[in-house]
This record gives structure tokens, sequence and C-alpha cells, in this order.
């Protein structure tokens, strides 16, 4: 892949992110400018939608166990929230694709990469290692858990376990982020 290449691909990504994000309804899109082209077909854009989804969680844990190093299940939950939030578009299609897979290849993948979020999180909540045979239904618990903590209300906002945040931050180091994952 050349420079250019590579950042044209990235635009249209953000571009994508950023049409997901607005209209939040769990189609992909696939009308989009440059999407055919730089993507091919729904599984190449699914696929680079998952690894911005699984990057950026990753991220977020880890930031989350800085903060929250004694209570590392809390910390987890608390960055899948998080990163739901941040990334509510991308949250929305994966679920939507997860729930109704247009073909068993988009089910197979998405399947593989939920296994792989789970793992990670099963792991980093210190719950199991990423190789043990457990470790995806463990994640996949700590997901459900962050999901029903999580409600939605008016105005960005979102009450997870009594607390209220914002997204995206106005720090700094929310700015930064920000921009690390656009």
């Amino acid at each position: 892949m050349t420079w250019n290449a590579f950042h044209h691909r990235a635009e249209v990504l953000r571009a994508v992110i950023g049409e997901a994000d607005a209209r939040n309804d769990g189609v992909l899109p696939m009308e989009m400018p440059g999407v055919a082209e730089t993507f091919g077909d729904e599984i190449g854009l699914i696929s680079a939608l998952q690894l911005r989804w699984h990057t950026a969680l990753a991220g977020m844990i880890e930031s989350e166990l800085m903060d929250q190093s004694l209570d590392l299940e809390s910390a987890v939950t608390a960055a899948w929230h998080k990163t739901a939030t941040q990334l509510n578009g991308i949250r929305a299609i994966l679920d939507a694709y997860t729930d109704a897979p247009t073909s068993e290849a988009i089910a197979e993948a998405l399947t593989k990469a939920h296994r792989k979020d789970w793992a990670l999180m099963a792991a980093m909540a210190g719950k199991t290692s990423v190789q043990d045979q457990r470790a995806a239904a463990v994640g996949r618990g700590i997901e459900e858990h962050a999901r029903a903590a999580s409600q939605p209300n008016a105005g960005g906002l979102h009450r997870s376990e009594g607390a209220t945040t914002r997204t995206p931050d106005g720090s700094l180091l929310g700015r930064i982020r920000a921009h690390i994952a656009a």
C-alpha cells in the first residue's frame, strides 16, 4: 500500500465513521464516495470498523487500568462503555451485523472478532489468560454487564452505575485520544 493509498483509506474510513456516528442506525454506509473502491465490499468495511473498535477498546482498557488499577473488572467495564459511547456508530453497525449478518463470511468474521475482544477483556480484568478456553465466555459476561449498566438518555449523556459522563472528554488527554482514534 502506497503512502497516498494509506492516507486515502484513512480519510474514507474517517468519513464512514463520521457518517455512522451521525446516523447511528446500524446501516453500513457503502454508498459513500470512495468506500467501494477502498474497501471493496461489506466485509472489507466491516473488518476495518471492527479493527478500529478493537484498537480503541484496547487503548481505553489500558487507560482505565491506569486510573482504576485495583478494580480490574470495573476498569474493563468502564472502558467498554466509554469506547461504545465514543464509537457509537461503529458499535451500532457491529451489533446490527452481528444480529443479522448479510453473509456467512461476515458472521464468521464478526464471531472471531468478538471472541478476540472478549478474550482481551477477560484477560485484562484478571479473570483468565487470553489462551484460556473460558476467556471468551468470561469476556462476554463482562461486555453484557457493561451493556446492562449503560442507559443512554438525552443530550449525549450516559448513566453507568450512578456516574454521569459526557463524551468526548474535553480534557487534553481526551482530545488527544479522539485525534488518535480518528
